[in-house]
């Protein structure tokens, strides 16, 4: 199950109708044109434009899955007691005092220039459960950050 934001839901289900309706149609058109020049055999464009295809109906499937595995969550009923999924997360590095926010979102909502993290990844799950002025200790590929949380909101 994957949980995720309603902002989320509806951004997904906006990029399968772009598949769906604007790409999809525009590689049967070039697989279309490839086939009208003839020997399909050694005709590289009907190859790319069939391998496009391919690609495209997985991707479709893929978001489709993800779609039909969601839950959303009421953002309105999230408690920001403790950190978890749809809560942003305010916290600053022990070590060098950076001050860093993170909102913790399903993997397909993770956007990390809009500072959404999904809460798969070590910080998001070294985050999750802990209050305001709790220290998390996070083993990260590059060794150990300790991040005190400072503020938790929506």
């Amino acid at each position: 199950m994957s949980y995720m934001s309603q902002e989320g839901y509806d951004k997904l289900r906006a990029q399968i109708k772009q598949l769906e309706e604007v790409e999809r149609p525009e590689v049967i058109r070039q697989i279309q044109e490839a086939r009208e020049k003839g020997d399909l055999s050694e005709n590289a464009e009907y190859d790319a434009a069939k391998e496009a295809q391919g690609k495209l109906e997985t991707k479709i499937a893929e978001l489709k899955a993800i779609l039909m595995d969601a839950k959303i969550i009421d953002t309105s009923k999230v408690n920001t007691d403790t950190v978890q999924i749809l809560t942003k997360v305010e916290m600053k590095n022990v070590k060098t005092g950076a001050v860093m926010t993170y909102t913790l979102v399903s993997e397909s909502e993770a956007n990390l220039r809009e500072g959404k993290i999904s809460v798969k990844t070590p910080i998001a799950q070294g985050l999750l459960g802990k209050k305001v002025g709790d220290v998390a200790t996070i083993k990260i590929p590059q060794g150990i950050i300790e991040l005190e949380i400072t503020n938790i909101s929506i």
